[in-house]
């Protein structure tokens, strides 16, 4: 099913996201993990593809064993940065032969690609969607920043180029985490002020260490509000007081999305369970079976 027909219906949608492993031994935790997933019923899981240009058919792969092992609906990720319009189109056609109807395309991010490994058939995510769309039997996502992408000069012009994206065929759109809530609604009604008028689903990730934290707000210029970086600083060092913090924190966060309006929410794994399923817990009121 494409993941655009569950939207239309108005119910809340629910989904994960894993990256391919590279070892056995990742592979064997992350389908476990998914086992575990499972028990909350997501509506899809989407698997990420480098832009490196290294995993794209692995990417496939495993797109193709959640979907076909597990019954899994999947929505696989295409990075142009690193391809040419034919290898983007092998990577559909696979994709197609196993039935998988959703794809979420992406610009990449160019510090990950290999000296001399970038191609030049794509500069920007909107050509690529412009070439699914004229591909035709896939359901077309793109991705968005509440809080500007980092290279945008300001987020204007940021929404400016999603307008691009939506334009040329997405059909909805998936967030940049973030940790304040006012930043996804201001996004909202600017995007909408834009003629922007796709589903915006949250991505939502709880942060679990102080170095992680650290991370957001250095490499993606994310916003931590202060009360989330006081719970941080105060279970540093106390792995289960962290895990209670975080997860207490994601929960309330995602109650206030959902609440608010948001048509769902995407949660950022990192092919761990434990926390996704709590947040998911929590918010659904499901007890775990």
């Amino acid at each position: 099913m494409k993941f655009t027909e569950r939207l239309k219906t108005g119910k809340k949608v629910y989904s994960f996201e894993f990256y391919p492993p590279k070892t056995a031994e990742d592979t064997a935790k992350l389908f476990t993990n998914a086992v575990e997933l499972l028990k909350l019923s997501p509506d899809f899981v989407s698997v990420t593809n480098s832009s490196s240009g290294v995993t794209p058919y692995r990417t496939v792969a495993l797109c193709g064993v959640l979907k076909a092992q597990f019954g899994l609906e999947v929505v696989a990720h295409l990075t142009c940065l690193a391809h040419t319009r034919t290898e983007i189109a092998e990577i559909l056609s696979g994709l197609k032969k196993m039935e998988i109807t959703n794809v979420l395309a992406l610009r990449g991010d160019p510090h990950n690609v290999e000296a001399g490994a970038r191609r030049r058939d794509y500069n920007y995510a909107a050509q690529l969607i412009a070439d699914l769309k004229a591909a035709g039997g896939f359901a077309i996502g793109g991705a968005c920043y509440p809080e500007k992408h980092p290279e945008a000069p300001g987020l204007e012009a940021d929404i400016a180029r999603l307008k691009e994206k939506v334009d040329a065929g997405a059909e909805y759109l998936i967030t940049q985490l973030f940790f304040d809530n006012d930043c996804y609604f201001r996004f909202l009604e600017k995007t909408a002020a834009a003629g922007i008028n796709v589903p915006v689903l949250p991505g939502l990730m709880p942060v679990t260490s102080y170095k992680q934290m650290q991370n957001f707000t250095k490499l993606m210029k994310v916003c931590i509000p202060e009360a989330l970086r006081a719970g941080i600083e105060r279970w540093e060092g106390d792995k289960d007081g962290m895990f209670k913090f975080s997860v207490e924190y994601a929960s309330a966060q995602a109650e206030a999305l959902l609440k608010g309006g948001a048509p769902g929410l995407h949660l950022y794994t990192l092919n761990r369970s434990r926390a996704a399923m709590a947040i998911l817990k929590n918010v659904k009121g499901e007890a775990l079976k």
